[in-house]
């Protein structure tokens, strides 16, 4: 079906809902790529009106991607509450904004509809909202986690602790983690990106980051990053906290990534199974970034981020611990400047808190980005105004085995400082029970140096 807008005096043409949303989106160097971008700001701003009038209902019957051919249009099609729509239903996707920045629309009253909304329909809301809009409704939102400390709550701030070295040396791994323990983060992971994904390897880093947390009785999760068919292979005889996988929005771009849906539920099943949480047993944790689908040849003609959105309905189904968008990672392909990774960003964050997903956003960019790192403290600073779950903390914001820029462990205390945020309530009286913080939450000098480097 073909939509129409006449702005001033002249008519514009969409040839269907893909063609829409794409015109409507903010501009971003991957849609460019594809060839379906707005030509300029005024066909953008026509495609905006048009979608602003355009009923929720007609997302249900326009499909994006058949249904026959792709798993994830299957998901959510089954996985939408028709009945819960119907309270919805007389919504205009402008309509819904308007909802959503009212006093009426709660934080609990929206976590309450999120199966009434497709992720077509979340995408298509956050193409006519402003940055202070996509702030302002996410940081209603609470999404709460658990698995052995709890992230989420309001007034917290949890940061995974990212500790990568380029040959996976297990000294300079350690150094880094107790770094970044002393600077108070790791409550929402200790995470690895091994530089090698075999099983052998996975195991060790494994077991070398579960006898720290053992010796030290730390309240957090471990997650080596390696590919979920890795993680399966070894989790019979090693201790995975967490199962990790990338994803994206279509059954197609998931091939690409080795996975499908009945390979993560596997997964799922067998990591629940271990029973190694303590206050809750969330056991999954995906990471998704826009252009993942493009880059793989597999969007079907679809925006970046409304593809993205789609991946938040794989992840969804899996109840995950934790859910990371990697929005400057894959490159200014895709997102070109600090002003797209920041609009992206924020664009990620609101619509998986509207999925109901706990999320945080890797706030990073590559060095061949026309960004830098004034542009992350900014969006950093924003995330942090609307409820982000977490940040990465990578030693001097420099990953130097990914290649790329994030943000440091001091940019944690930093966020915490000024937000007034905490870290998770168990991991923070560790912290005080060390004597790395004191019952302000501020860092303090003491004997937790030289406790922890015993370890290495």
């Amino acid at each position: 079906m073909s939509y129409r807008y006449t702005l001033g005096q002249e008519n514009y043409l969409f040839k269907d809902l893909k063609d829409l949303l794409a015109k409507a989106s903010p501009l971003r160097s991957g849609d460019e790529l594809a060839g379906i971008a707005a030509q300029n700001n005024t066909q953008r701003i026509a495609a905006q009106y048009a979608l602003s009038e355009l009923p929720l209902s007609t997302f249900l019957n326009e499909v994006l991607i058949s249904v026959e051919k792709d798993e994830v249009s299957r998901l959510i099609s089954d996985s939408h509450d028709k009945e819960l729509f119907r309270s919805v239903a007389h919504f205009t996707v402008g309509g819904l904004r308007d909802w959503l920045l009212s006093n009426e629309a709660t934080g609990e009253k929206i976590n309450k509809m999120k199966m009434a909304f497709t992720p077509e329909m979340i995408s298509a809301v956050s193409k006519l909202m402003r940055n202070q809009d996509l702030i302002s409704v996410a940081s209603k939102i609470q999404v709460i986690s658990q698995f052995r400390n709890t992230l989420g709550l309001k007034g917290h701030l949890a940061i995974r602790l990212q500790p990568n070295h380029p040959v996976d040396d297990p000294k300079g791994i350690l150094a880094s983690t107790i770094d970044g323990l002393l600077y108070g983060c790791g409550d929402a992971v200790i995470g690895i990106n091994p530089a090698t994904d075999s099983p052998e390897m996975a195991r060790k880093l494994l077991w070398l980051l579960e006898d720290l947390r053992t010796k030290y009785e730390i309240p957090t999760q471990s997650c080596v990053l390696c590919h979920v068919t890795t993680a399966m292979e070894i989790i019979k005889e090693t201790p995975v906290d967490l199962v990790f996988q990338s994803i994206a929005g279509s059954q197609a771009a998931n091939e690409s990534f080795g996975i499908n849906l009945n390979i993560l539920s596997e997964a799922y099943e067998a990591a629940k199974d271990l029973e190694r949480g303590t206050v809750g047993n969330q056991v999954m944790y995906f990471e998704t970034g826009q252009g993942s689908a493009l880059s793989a040849n597999a969007h079907h003609g679809i925006d970046q981020q409304t593809m993205e959105v789609r991946a938040y309905a794989v992840a969804r189904k899996f109840d995950p611990f934790l859910v990371n968008s990697v929005v400057g990672f894959i490159g200014p392909e895709y997102l070109f400047d600090g002003k797209q990774i920041t609009r992206a960003g924020l664009e990620d964050h609101f619509c998986g808190k509207m999925m109901g997903l706990p999320m945080g956003v890797d706030v990073c960019y590559t060095n061949h980005a026309e960004a830098d790192q004034d542009d992350m403290d900014n969006l950093m600073t924003l995330l942090g105004v609307a409820g982000c779950n977490f940040f990465m903390g990578v030693p001097g914001t420099d990953d130097i085995m990914l290649n790329y820029q994030s943000t440091s462990f001091h940019d944690a205390l930093y966020l915490r400082n000024v937000l007034s945020k905490r870290p998770a309530p168990e991991f923070e009286l560790w912290l005080q029970k060390m004597g790395i913080i004191d019952e302000r939450g501020v860092k303090i000098d003491s004997q937790a140096a030289r406790k922890l480097l015993n370890a290495i």
